[in-house]
């Protein structure tokens, strides 16, 4: 059953891939983004959450969102050394800011809905609520800052006022909107099943189209670039590793033992990274004539490859659902990824050290002693 499903969602990219010509119009295929953000995305979200009983432990959920963006953005630097990233380069800032976010609706949301339910995606939806103070207030500020710093000034009214309309830009969007609206509903003792025919009707049928649009869309976004692309396909697999190993401590020490929330634990941190980095990138590299802060073109080629690596490691773990309710698989495919994302990273830097010309005799010695 679940290999069968599983053939179905490649099945849908398979035809997205097939049809890009179709879509060659970039307003095109963003238009159908927005279709999913606005209306199939929310409505399915509002769908799920209306089916949960309102308990005060549901505030659990962005906050190990949270934690997790915040772990991965602290590990980030020792990861991008080992990768041979310098420090202070406008890669590392770059990277720094699109690897720790998470981007859940296009890349994990679908799958959740279709394997695990819809609890289990109201949980992933609260738990998104975390990842987008992160994604829109906190890298907002760290990317505000190594802009300020790289040109010597400690204030921006600006940078002030961008900050205040991101904060209502967290509560704007159609998502959140739907969620606060869904829990204030459930708080009022209603639910899916009290409220009147014709909303959660066309609720449901709006909330039908999210799954098949999100995989079409897949297909259409896919690119195959070659520059810098085993290594940024290396780094992606180490950052899957590493949040599976998050996920593996996550479940450890609140001894979760229900297969759907463990599964729900294992492939929400593995989400592909998020558009709102680039979009704050964007925004502060707008300003500069020279010497850019931020490198866009690497951000762009990170977005393309890590939708559909984070979609394929999602479904591939949703498909053998079993394997990945326990703790030795799960530490062990993390610390696995991590290798294989590291290895050819490695070697490289090995290599180069190597065909380096040998330093003179006095030199090494030099530095044996320090």
């Amino acid at each position: 059953m679940a290999l069968e499903k599983s053939l179905t969602f490649l099945l849908f990219i398979l035809v997205g891939f097939l049809i890009r010509k179709n879509f060659a119009n970039k307003d095109q295929v963003n238009g159908i983004k927005n279709i999913i953000l606005t209306i199939a995305l929310p409505a399915t979200i509002f769908v799920a959450v209306m089916r949960v009983e309102a308990e005060l432990s549901m505030l659990l959920y962005p906050a190990l969102a949270l934690a997790i963006n915040l772990l991965l953005f602290a590990i980030m630097p020792v990861i991008l050394r080992l990768f041979g990233v310098q420090k202070g380069s406008k890669e590392a800032r770059t990277l720094k800011l699109l690897l720790p976010s998470l981007a859940p609706g296009l890349s994990c949301f679908p799958f959740i809905l279709e394997f695990l339910g819809e609890e289990e995606l109201a949980f992933a939806a609260l738990a998104d609520v975390g990842n987008k103070v992160f994604v829109l207030i906190i890298l907002y500020v760290i990317a505000m800052n190594m802009y300020l710093r790289l040109r010597g000034k400690s204030t921006e009214t600006e940078g002030e006022s961008k900050l205040k309309n991101l904060v209502l830009a967290l509560f704007k969007e159609p998502i959140n909107l739907v969620m606060i609206a869904a829990i204030a509903l459930l708080c009022l003792g209603f639910n899916l099943d009290t409220l009147p025919g014709f909303i959660s009707d066309a609720a449901i049928r709006f909330g039908a189209m999210v799954t098949p649009l999100i995989l079409l869309l897949i297909g259409l976004a896919v690119k195959v670039k070659k520059e810098k692309l085993g290594s940024l396909i290396g780094l992606l697999l180490s950052r899957a590793g590493i949040t599976l190993l998050f996920s593996a401590g996550i479940i450890y020490a609140f001894n979760i033992t229900a297969p759907s929330m463990m599964l729900l634990a294992v492939v929400f941190p593995l989400s592909s990274c998020s558009f709102w980095p680039f979009a704050h990138m964007s925004a502060f590299n707008a300003r500069e004539k020279e010497a850019k802060s931020f490198d866009l073109d690497l951000a762009l080629l990170v977005l393309a490859l890590s939708l559909p690596l984070s979609t394929m490691l999602i479904l591939g773990i949703l498909a053998d659902g079993e394997a990945f309710t326990h703790l030795p698989v799960i530490s062990i495919t993390g610390l696995l990824l991590v290798v294989v994302g590291l290895v050819p990273a490695l070697v490289k830097r090995i290599k180069w050290k190597l065909s380096m010309p040998a330093a003179p005799l006095g030199k090494e010695v030099a530095k044996t002693l320090k």
